[in-house]
């Protein structure tokens, strides 16, 4: 895309879009459950949230965060670790409901419904057949999720 070319309407998806904008939309359609969301909109989002997510685990961890001794009881955190602990709590429950709506949307972008995000809950095979999904290319019939 060129300087001169804008961004789609959100209502529409961003096929090709740069990383701002990938993160720019998810924040922007926090809980919109219609519409959909393109490939590279999913996974350069996958990626900002598994990089954020490491890193907040591992300053937690680093710090004195909450962890296991060897015998598997839980340990009493420091201060600076729980207070990294926290935050990436905060993180993940601020960030659930968008990529919920963000999962569905690609679900539409590739011509499923929705609903198809609970084959998740399927044991062994759910999530890797969710995880093909989210790789599979758009179909033009997904349209009719706008």
């Amino acid at each position: 895309m060129t300087n001169s070319q804008t961004a789609p309407a959100l209502s529409q998806p961003y096929y090709g879009a740069p990383i701002g904008a990938a993160v720019q939309r998810f924040f922007k359609k926090y809980a919109t459950f219609t519409g959909r969301a393109s490939r590279s909109e999913y996974w350069w989002w996958a990626l900002v949230q598994a990089v954020v997510s490491f890193a907040l685990t591992l300053l937690a961890l680093a710090t004195g965060g909450p962890t296991v001794d060897e015998l598997g009881n839980p340990t009493a955190p420091s201060g600076l670790g729980l207070v990294f602990f926290v935050i990436y709590l905060l993180w993940a429950l601020a960030t659930i409901v968008p990529h919920l709506a963000l999962t569905v949307r690609r679900l539409h972008d590739t011509n499923r419904s929705g609903f198809w995000i609970f084959i998740a809950f399927v044991p062994f095979v759910g999530g890797l057949v969710l995880f093909i999904f989210m790789l599979l290319p758009s179909n033009p019939e997904g349209a009719r999720f706008d």
